[in-house]
């Protein structure tokens, strides 16, 4: 048999008319057959395997997703599967999560405009462009008041990892979804489901830019008894302890990432391996099995937000024996077909979940194994109740590797 470039068995080009096709998960299968449809194709059926296999999914976001509404469209939709191990994102989109919650703005503080409008005009009437989403500059005003009013009660004067901090903030985020009757957001979300939320960059944003200006009204002798500090050496940690967890406590022993735009949440979401084999020398680590990824920056850009998963294999972040099959990269951006994909997968979802109580669900694990994958219980992994038993077993292995550890503290240091 002929094979591929990448070494697979060759696959003959065969179409299905739209027209005949009853669902998305056809659509995709029999209606892309070539070039960016043939990504896109490929990109829906790798994750398709990862789930019906029981992959834990990890998932890396940048960009507006929250200011623009797509975590409520599309994205808590995927959280509440129970695939999803943990989320990778930014302080922007946990901060502008709140929104839609606050008191005074619970109507729907976000608006569209012309992309190519008159930003002088938008600016005179003190409205803030994220691109065609609007906001009046007081829906940031309150915030501010909010996440400072917030980061002052006694349970966040001390130190914490930025998990802690926005599951924190996703209950009281949940308590003004409900006290103003609207529909939860990503952080009150992922709180009631215990996923937690890493950002790599925290200091890029503005909920951490509340925390400076209590950090300097403390310094200046205006405020007394401000002691809130993220710990980003345990949040560091903490990812790689979820890693760990998914490579040798949870089956099928491996994991699956989806990336949706790059920046900070893509490297921070595939830097556990590496923090794992290379710096903490802890043995038999392996990257991601599947990796799939929605990105916009071109690979001839050279920068972390275009590589592919191929160029991860070579640092070890996406593991090398399966990445021919397990990974694709779109150039693309997420907005226009994240909706299409999601919808695919939790139809394929609900069709299971219709056999399996017609026929039981162990006759139909028997028939279609990957029944078993899309049927996880939908409460999920919760990740963030168990991080400090997750934690101490990655303690425990870095012990087991002292000698190991000794001897890399060392170098023969230039002096002058």
């Amino acid at each position: 048999m002929k094979t591929s470039g990448r070494g697979n068995p060759e696959r003959r080009v065969q179409v299905r008319r739209v027209d005949e096709c009853e669902t998305v998960d056809e659509l995709f299968r029999h209606c892309f057959p070539a070039f960016g449809g043939a990504f896109l194709r490929r990109l829906y059926t790798i994750l398709d395997r990862a789930i019906g296999l029981g992959c834990p999914l990890t998932i890396a976001v940048s960009g507006p997703v929250t200011v623009s509404g797509q975590h409520q469209a599309w994205l808590i939709p995927l959280l509440e599967t129970g695939w999803v191990a943990y989320v990778s994102t930014t302080d922007a989109a946990c901060y502008h999560d709140g929104h839609r919650s606050l008191n005074a703005h619970r109507d729907g503080p976000i608006f569209e405009v012309p992309i190519w409008g008159d930003d002088g005009a938008l600016r005179d009437e003190r409205t803030i462009r994220v691109t065609d989403m609007a906001f009046d500059e007081d829906v940031l005003l309150d915030q501010d008041k909010f996440i400072s009013a917030m980061l002052q009660r006694p349970e966040f004067q001390r130190a914490m990892t930025g998990t802690e901090l926005r599951n924190r903030m996703g209950a009281f985020f949940g308590e003004q979804e409900r006290h103003n009757r609207v529909p939860s957001g990503l952080l009150s979300t992922c709180q009631r489901l215990a996923i937690p939320i890493l950002v790599g960059a925290p200091a890029d944003g503005s909920v951490f830019l509340n925390s400076v200006k209590l950090w300097a009204m403390q310094r200046a002798g205006i405020l007394k008894g401000y002691h809130f500090s993220l710990d980003m050496h345990a949040e560091v940690f903490e990812a790689c302890a979820y890693h760990r967890w998914g490579l040798f406590d949870q089956e099928p022993f491996s994991l699956a990432t989806l990336v949706l735009g790059g920046g900070v949440p893509k490297n921070f979401n595939l830097q556990p391996e590496p923090a794992l084999g290379q710096i903490l020398g802890i043995p038999n680590v392996r990257g991601y099995n599947f990796d799939v990824q929605i990105v916009t920056a071109p690979v001839t850009d050279g920068s972390l937000s275009s590589c592919p998963p191929a160029e991860a294999v070579t640092w070890g972040k996406v593991d090398k024996d399966t990445y021919q099959t397990g990974t694709e990269s779109m150039q693309a951006d997420y907005s226009t077909l994240m909706p299409f994909i999601v919808k695919g997968l939790l139809d394929n979802r609900r069709r299971y979940q219709r056999l399996a109580e017609a026929e039981g669900a162990e006759a139909l694990f028997a028939r279609e194994p990957a029944a078993r994958g899309y049927l996880r219980p939908a409460e999920g992994y919760r990740l963030f109740a168990q991080r400090e038993q997750l934690v101490e077993r990655l303690v425990q292995d870095v012990k087991l590797n002292r000698e190991w550890l000794e001897s890399s503290l060392s170098y023969g240091l230039a002096r002058s």
